[in-house]
């Protein structure tokens, strides 16, 4: 067998997979809960289905005008589920909202290169342009746990 056929076969597999999993009760349940304008859903999955079953709610975020935030507990996590989610839902599509390097007490600037990836994903959550899918509407925002929260600097009095 070809690569290009074992391609189209992983392809056509994962489609279906996902398509098997949004039968399901669970993922129709959460579906309906992120079709509430506003809402806000908690969900939590086993590592090797985190992937498949946000690439099964994220049309539905889509469709709505507001991605899925999938919080991860490390950036490496991080970068493993932008990658899964990528291969399913397509280039461009998922945005990895980096952590800075620096702890708030610390008196270091974080990266020039982390404040970009930042303010880039900001951007496109802000302003998607739908002509370029490069910065077009993300599906789904992934974070590691120090990414959302907010650095805070604390002043002795």
């Amino acid at each position: 067998m070809s690569a290009r056929a074992a391609t189209v076969f992983a392809m056509s597999s994962l489609s279906t997979l996902r398509s098997r999993v949004a039968a399901l009760p669970g993922p129709e349940r959460l579906r309906e809960a992120l079709s509430v304008p506003g809402a806000e859903v908690t969900a939590t999955a086993p590592a090797g289905a985190r992937a498949l079953l946000i690439a099964t709610l994220a049309p539905t975020a889509t469709a709505t005008g507001a991605p899925v935030l999938a919080v991860t507990a490390t950036g490496r996590e991080a970068e493993d589920l932008q990658a899964a989610l990528e291969a399913s839902l397509g280039q461009g599509r998922v945005g990895l909202f980096p952590s800075w390097e620096t702890l708030p007490h610390e008196r270091l600037s974080p990266r020039s290169d982390t404040v970009g990836r930042r303010w880039a994903v900001l951007r496109r959550l802000s302003h998607p342009d739908h002509d370029d899918p490069a910065y077009g509407p993300l599906s789904v925002v992934v974070a590691p746990v120090r990414a959302s929260h907010p650095r805070v600097d604390v002043v002795a009095a």
